[in-house]
């Protein structure tokens, strides 16, 4: 495990502190998890965009034409 030493603005390390306090969690796992949340979200979005650069309309029609031609049940309306 890493220690890191970071500067926030006052009111930012006041929020976090509230935020970490309401969920029960010190704010150093507080902040820990802000930090994984981020980056999963940048990890995915660049998974996604990794993704669609590979694909071409003929993959997509191909794909498409293997969904059945079937009348949506009434739920999924």
């Amino acid at each position: 495990m890493s220690a890191l030493s970071i500067r926030l603005p006052d009111s930012l390390h006041k929020m976090a502190q509230a935020i970490a306090r309401q969920d029960q969690v010190s704010l150093n796992q507080f902040v820990a998890s802000a930090v994984a949340e981020k980056v999963s979200a940048l990890a995915t979005e660049q998974y996604l965009n990794e993704r669609a650069s590979r694909a071409t309309v003929e993959k997509f029609k191909t794909a498409l034409a293997q969904v059945p031609d079937v009348e949506a049940p009434a739920f999924d309306r």
